[in-house]
């Protein structure tokens, strides 16, 4: 399967999604969309640019292995031919390598590292590119960024491997996309959806409100009818709720079961405060106790939202 899909034979539908910085991104789609096009042509792959107005935006390519590896390589050759560009007009002797930062399910995440790490140290030496995966989640996401630099055809090769080892190991679980959001704009609920505030409009996030709504399904508090927050409006700001209440509550959580949502040094704990905001502490273990103390602290949202992920992993 492995040499198939590098040689480019194997006849398979992928999508690659990438995440790229908006002058990146209009260099790609160059004058009045004309790289972009010519790209789509000649490679007759689907490429599909997410909306502009954020300083980060999603690049995806789908369709069959050789068409998806063409277009990838002409985008590859258009960030190369840049900085070779800017080589030009600066003082700078070394040439930067091309930088390329793909977003993935992080439950397929596990399967790119390998055991100790030894399936991305052995993509690392066969390709010879450098590759990094995010310890942490993309915001309002299940989804991280793995960054990818070298030459063009290491990242190629690199990006190829990365690609079987997605084949061989499907997405477990429901996975929510990243969306790049404007940079600091403001989040509320109101009528159970969220919105990001842009200027003077209220933007639907479905997203977020798919994680607000899990959350929610899965609080362990009585939403009482005089609680503005959740009835009527809810602003968040950084991952926190800013106009409710903060409170606790405790999970009992099984000893074999804690190193699941520990994670290794930490990774998936971390990740599930992040996304949810709220502060997470993990009783040390008790002599003769099958089970481990958890105790969530925050608002009642990010107190739900980080039961959720823990129960979810």
């Amino acid at each position: 399967m492995e040499s198939s899909l590098v040689e480019g034979g194997l006849n398979v539908t992928l999508t690659i999604r990438l995440l790229m910085h908006g002058k990146e991104v209009g260099s790609i789609i160059g004058k009045k969309g004309e790289s972009v096009k010519k790209m789509r042509e000649e490679s007759g792959a689907r490429i599909n640019i997410s909306e502009g107005n954020c300083p980060e935006r999603i690049i995806t390519l789908a369709g069959p292995t050789t068409s998806i590896f063409k277009a990838f390589s002409m985008i590859i050759e258009k960030l190369e031919e840049d900085i070779s560009n800017s080589m030009s007009n600066s003082t700078a002797t070394s040439k930067p390598p091309v930088t390329m930062r793909l977003v993935v399910p992080a439950s397929q995440c596990g399967s790119l590292i390998g055991k100790g790490g030894c399936k991305i140290k052995e993509i690392r030496e066969s390709a010879g590119a450098q590759v990094q995966v995010a310890g942490d989640m993309l915001p309002n996401s299940t989804e991280r960024a793995i960054t990818v630099a070298g030459t063009p055809q290491s990242i190629i090769e690199c990006v190829k491997q990365i690609c079987v080892v997605m084949l061989e190991s499907p997405p477990k679980g429901v996975t929510i996309p990243y969306r790049p959001k404007p940079s600091g704009s403001p989040v509320i609920f109101a009528g159970g959806q969220a919105y990001a505030v842009q200027g003077q409009h209220a933007i639907p996030q479905p997203d977020l409100t798919k994680l607000h709504q899990l959350a929610m399904q899965q609080s362990p508090f009585p939403i009482a009818h005089g609680n503005q927050c959740f009835q009527d409006l809810c602003v968040v700001s950084a991952g926190m709720d800013a106009s409710a209440q903060t409170g606790s509550h405790e999970l009992t959580i099984p000893n074999d079961l804690i190193g699941c949502i520990i994670g290794r040094q930490g990774a998936k704990i971390n990740e599930i405060r992040q996304m949810s905001g709220a502060q997470i502490k993990i009783a040390n273990p008790v002599e003769g106790s099958t089970d481990r103390q958890v105790t969530i602290t925050g608002s009642h949202a990010s107190i739900s939202l980080a039961e959720y992920l823990i129960n979810a992993r």
